[in-house]
């Protein structure tokens, strides 16, 4: 699960792929989840079955009593076993490193501005790191993939700790910054920056315990487990879940609702094909299809309209292909 404990952060760096919606924001978020009580945090991490979670924003650590609270919940509700890890743009000193340690941070992965690279032996966060190292939590340095990345994975190798590397991505709101400096589109089916790669190639030859995490596997894989986890504990009787991880079901949207579910009722479809909402019904998908001559007979003169929806698998998840009928 990904824990959105803030979206203030004091850096400004140019690759951040952080919406409007939460840059600059004082909220938090499990997955797409607002969280306004630790109920949300804790259903959101069941309807998952998260094994783990990782800490994130803007910068965690503005907010850490926040943070401390929401590893000790975890831990309490889901057991030792259940992975936090966390990320950090700051260098913080070791009273906070211990307090994260004592609430029972597993993991504690360090975002140097790439202004620091070169000079990561000399800055405040070599002594963070061993800090971090001492206490007990495994340790390493998370950075895009860019150019002088082969210096921190030397620094990394020396301070023996692990180094994670993410090939640089275009987002909506980081584009016209990377577009600026000069990156441009590995392809025109792939958000990857050209050249990315390259840099992490180069820093594996100066760091045994480095990771390197694609475009490709981020989409394809990643996020893909995360929202068949999803699906396979959300999905209704009728809900089709799609080998994304995305769910496809029928929507008689509008009208004249209580003859759409007397229409229903008449021709026998099981209770557990379909929902009744506010203004709609949620139906599987191939009654509808069977369906929709006659529904589209009665319906159409009070407005009603008939589609097929497929959507990402959490409460009015975002809608990936609407189908009308």
């Amino acid at each position: 699960m990904v824990l959105f404990v803030t979206g203030l952060c004091p850096k400004n760096c140019f690759y951040c792929p952080l919406s409007n919606e939460r840059r600059g924001k004082d909220i938090i978020f499990a997955n797409e989840r607002p969280v306004k009580s630790d109920e949300d945090l804790l259903k959101e991490a069941e309807l998952m079955d998260a094994l783990g979670t990782g800490i994130t924003g803007g910068e965690p650590l503005l907010k850490v009593e926040r943070v401390v609270y929401y590893i000790r919940l975890l831990k309490a509700s889901f057991g030792k076993s259940h992975h936090i890890h966390l990320y950090t743009s700051l260098a913080p000193d070791r009273w906070t490193l211990e307090k994260l340690a004592k609430a029972g941070l597993d993991e504690i992965r360090f975002h140097p501005p790439q202004s620091v690279w070169g000079e990561l032996r000399h800055s405040p966060y070599s002594a963070a790191l061993q800090n971090a190292k001492e206490l007990g939590m495994e340790t390493g340095i998370e950075i895009p993939s860019l150019e002088g990345a082969e210096k921190v994975a030397a620094f990394a190798e020396e301070m023996g700790i692990f180094l994670n590397l993410n090939e640089l991505e275009f987002s909506d709101n980081n584009s016209e910054a990377l577009l600026e400096s000069g990156f441009s589109l590995e392809s025109d089916t792939s958000c990857a920056a050209a050249g990315s790669c390259v840099h992490a190639e180069n820093a594996y030859r100066a760091c045994k315990r480095i990771h390197f995490c694609s475009s490709t596997y981020k989409d394809a894989v990643q996020l893909r487990k995360r929202f068949q986890r999803i699906a396979k504990n959300t999905a209704r009787e009728f809900d089709e879940i799609t080998e994304d991880g995305t769910l496809i079901y029928g929507v008689i949207n509008g009208g004249d609702q209580t003859l759409a579910e007397e229409i229903l009722r008449e021709v026998e479809v099981p209770d557990e094909l379909f929902e009744v909402k506010e203004g709609k019904i949620e139906v599987a998908w191939w009654v509808l299809e069977d369906l929709k001559d006659g529904l589209k007979e009665e319906l159409e003169p009070f407005g009603t309209k008939l589609f097929i929806i497929e959507r990402h698998p959490f409460e009015d998840g975002l809608l990936v292909e609407l189908i009308p009928l």
